[in-house]
């Protein structure tokens, strides 16, 4: 039983995590009908600059830098690259992306180097012990708190503000939200940095948990956060986080019982089932809706 309480706490914690990557993805999603496959890339650049300014400060203000670096990158990437692909077939938005990671990493390669580097956790990330019994530590208590903190803020920016309900009108129809006067421009470029900044975040959660400050730091955390967000639905922040527990618990389980060799397969054979029972995700709706 303590074995069985310790795997499942250790999968919300790495839930968790997962979530905050995957509230990025469905930011972007629902705001320019993008998925933006340069997330990671884009969330280890801002680690890197917060890496800088942590060594020559203090942690806190490197973690501030990183989350107004993100809403910079974002911007500069979608007024620089990504609006000569808004309007083309998808395919063309995953190219470029893919593209992105590679320029991307090359830099860093070559201003960073390659070598892993440690970045620390703001709190303890020893765990709190009840007995003999390892609960979770205080900084699985700020991931979690940081994750639904974002959700909250997410669906109230699309269901209770004008400027959500614009962003999604400017992704699901930019000609006729044109004519009602929408700036459809402004309402993408905000989205890509609000998704920018919000992939700081969650890179600046994941990155000290013991992944190591490195080029690709944020490669396989993508993958396992886009299935994350494949299961809720990309249009649900709240499916976002339960996607990410989801595949943290699923991850936790089979490694903890079965081995680590597996965890691929229990994380396909998830996605599959989820996908043969709700194609669109577990918290999507009926039927997009044209705002």
């Amino acid at each position: 039983m303590d074995r069985f309480v310790f795997l499942t706490l250790d999968g919300l914690s790495k839930g968790a995590v997962y979530a905050a990557f995957a509230l990025a993805l469905v930011l972007i999603w629902r705001s320019t009908r993008i998925v933006n496959f340069a997330q990671g890339a884009l969330a280890v650049v801002t680690a890197y600059v917060a890496y800088s300014v942590t060594a020559a400060t203090t942690y806190w203000l490197g973690f501030a830098v990183a989350i107004a670096a993100g809403l910079v990158l974002g911007a500069v990437v979608e007024r620089g690259v990504m609006r000569f692909v808004e309007q083309a077939p998808p395919l063309n938005a995953v190219t470029v992306g893919l593209g992105l990671v590679l320029l991307i990493q090359g830099a860093l390669g070559m201003i960073y180097g390659n070598d892993f580097r440690f970045f620390p956790a703001p709190v303890s990330r020893h765990a709190l012990d009840i007995g003999s019994l390892p609960l979770l530590s205080p900084y699985d208590i700020v991931v979690f708190a940081s994750v639904l903190l974002v959700m909250a803020l997410l669906a109230v920016l699309f269901t209770r503000t004008r400027v959500g309900l614009r962003m999604r009108a400017a992704a699901f129809a930019p000609e006729v939200s044109r004519l009602l006067g929408v700036r459809v421009g402004r309402m993408l470029t905000l989205g890509w940095a609000l998704s920018a900044a919000v992939g700081a975040l969650a890179g600046m959660l994941v990155i000290p948990t013991g992944l190591g400050l490195h080029p690709t730091a944020m490669d396989l955390v993508f993958v396992t956060s886009f299935t994350a967000a494949v299961v809720g639905g990309f249009d649900s922040p709240v499916g976002a986080v339960v996607g990410g527990v989801a595949v943290g618990l699923v991850l936790s389980y089979v490694t903890g019982y079965f081995g680590a060799d597996l965890t691929p397969i229990a994380v396909l054979v998830l996605l599959l089932a989820v996908l043969l029972v709700r194609p669109a995700g577990l918290f999507a709706g009926t039927k997009a809706r044209h705002v």
